[in-house]
């Protein structure tokens, strides 16, 4: 626990960011946390235990515990003692310094067809194919794997950026990069939502110069890629594809949606488009809104080593836990940076949070009072006075770029009925998306009524209020990806609401998700009505 008053903070906190991650940022104590994945990001880092726990005591009040002590270099340790090594044109060679960790490898039936022996009791084979599921195996088992192997540029592409990279972008950018030599050029790089993730991506891409492919969450996220693309590098328009449920286009440089690449038209078919992976000789993948990266494409991404790898993200919770396949595959964190401090810089906007809280109507009260869990949340969610605290805040906000999100699509049509605001729902065309963002962007239209389809990727920059009136149960991630569509830098505040019924399984479910915002520095303010 950190004091932010304390005159050695920015110095302290400089130095324990290195191996702990910052999880709760209120207004004045901060909390970090220490803990395996933590280490190895460090250790990968080249921070040894020994400098990790010489500046946890220069700037501790108390003892560090012998617990702890121990855990880190027990943990810290590991990181280094599983190398992998080029072998032969086939296969790799997976050397361990270790004699209990190589005996407990060698010992593990469910590894024998991943890890194979050799004549040296140390030293493992592991074929060119299987490269990311070991690494994956070996990291669920609490052993990373430092990969030596050199990356492949493929083919060469030039590039430049028209823009200049802010500083902690430029940091972002050679976190991962290093010295381009073995160990360095995959990872994951951590930025709130309206920092400017993209053109990191963009500044990661003009500095390997190479065949690249980009996977996004949607096809609206696929077409500001290509936005951006064009407009801040000096890549040539014919030299860029879109790859998506409405274009097959394949160029040096693709930009393509996790939904088409997880397409099949049965449980048993195969993933037909997958080949566009495996096949593209790419030199760079970047993985947008990397904690969305759904299973498929995460056993695609282990055969897919070779590759320089750029992971982007606002937050690298996933509410299944698979932080650690994230980690093995596209590579461990290299960069974060807190919300709060590009707040106070400027870089993104000062964010109010508000809490509105409506009593339950009579008529609804027997009704909620029989359902089930779930039906009480939506009956909760849906609740029909809520339409007027919408009415009293689109008065309140006249004028300014506003946002209505929801999860339940008969409570949104609803609301368009009433308001007779556009509506952007999964079923909207992606042409009418484009259309209807396009005019939002330039302020012809100022509302729009969305649903979970705008959570992520979705560059809004002038909007300033967020009327939130549903969402989907307790999701952290939802509820940061939501506040981070108002976060653009702007010259007025913005305003983050979000309407609930009190005394109801909403109102627990809001307490979850309000928590991951308070713990980034936000207060959330709270309004009975």
């Amino acid at each position: 626990m950190l004091d932010v008053h304390s005159p050695s903070y920015n110095d302290c906190r400089n130095q324990i960011i290195a191996f702990s991650e910052l999880v709760k940022a209120p207004e004045h104590v901060h909390t970090y946390q220490i803990s395996s994945i933590s280490l190895w990001n460090a250790t990968s880092a080249s921070l040894s235990p020994d400098e990790i726990l010489q500046r946890l005591t220069r700037w501790s009040k108390f003892a560090i515990p012998a617990s702890v002590s121990s855990f880190i270099i027990e943990q810290a340790s590991r990181y280094g003692k599983l190398v992998l090594l080029p072998n032969d044109e086939n296969n790799y060679s997976l050397e361990i310094y270790d004699p209990f960790i190589a005996k407990a490898i060698e010992t593990d039936g469910k590894l024998k067809n991943l890890i194979r022996a050799t004549m040296d009791p140390n030293v493992f084979e592991i074929s060119k194919y299987d490269r990311g599921t070991a690494k994956l195996e070996l990291i669920r088992r609490g052993y990373p794997v430092y990969d030596k192997i050199p990356l492949v540029k493929s083919e060469y592409i030039p590039m430049n950026l028209k823009v200049q990279l802010r500083d902690y972008q430029n940091q972002a950018r050679g976190s991962l990069l290093g010295d381009m030599g073995p160990g360095t050029g995959f990872g994951t790089i951590v930025m709130p939502c309206g920092s400017g993730k993209t053109v990191v991506g963009l500044g990661i891409m003009c500095s390997l110069q190479t065949r690249t492919l980009i996977l996004c969450p949607n096809v609206v996220a696929v077409h500001q890629w290509i936005s951006e693309l064009t407009t801040k590098t000096d890549i040539p328009q014919d030299m860029i594809g879109e790859y998506s449920g409405e274009k097959k286009e394949i160029k040096p440089i693709t930009v393509c949606t996790y939904q088409v690449l997880t397409y099949r038209p049965s449980k048993e078919a195969d993933f037909s488009h997958m080949n566009i992976i495996q096949s593209g000789n790419w030199g760079l993948v970047i993985y947008d809104e990397v904690h969305m990266l759904p299973a498929p494409v995460f056993k695609i991404t282990a055969e897919l080593q070779s590759v320089y790898r750029a992971g982007l993200t606002a937050t690298l919770i996933r509410e299944d836990g698979r932080e650690e396949d994230v980690f093995s595959l596209v590579g461990p964190k290299r960069f974060d940076i807190p919300w709060t401090d590009l707040s106070q810089a400027g870089w993104i906007a000062d964010a109010y949070c508000i809490e509105m809280r409506i009593p339950l109507p009579d008529e609804l009260a027997l009704p909620y009072a029989v359902a089930s869990k779930r039906d009480k949340y939506k009956i909760a969610s849906t609740n029909p006075a809520k339409d007027s605290v919408i009415e009293a805040l689109l008065s309140k906000h006249k004028g300014e770029s506003i946002i209505i999100i929801g999860q339940y699509l008969d409570q949104l049509k609803q609301v368009h009925k009433s308001f007779g605001f556009p509506i952007i729902t999964g079923s909207t065309s992606n042409e009418k998306r484009d259309e209807l963002y396009a005019k939002f962007r330039e302020g012809t239209e100022k509302v729009l009524i969305v649903s979970k389809v705008a959570n992520f990727a979705i560059d809004l920059p002038d909007a300033s209020v967020a009327i939130q009136i549903s969402g989907t149960f307790g999701s952290r991630q939802e509820e940061a990806q939501r506040l981070g569509r108002i976060l653009r830098p702007k010259a007025r505040s913005s305003f983050f609401y979000s309407v609930i019924t009190k005394y109801t399984v909403e109102e627990e479910f809001s307490a979850n998700r309000q928590r991951f915002l308070v713990e980034q520095g936000y207060r959330y303010e709270t309004r009975e009505l």
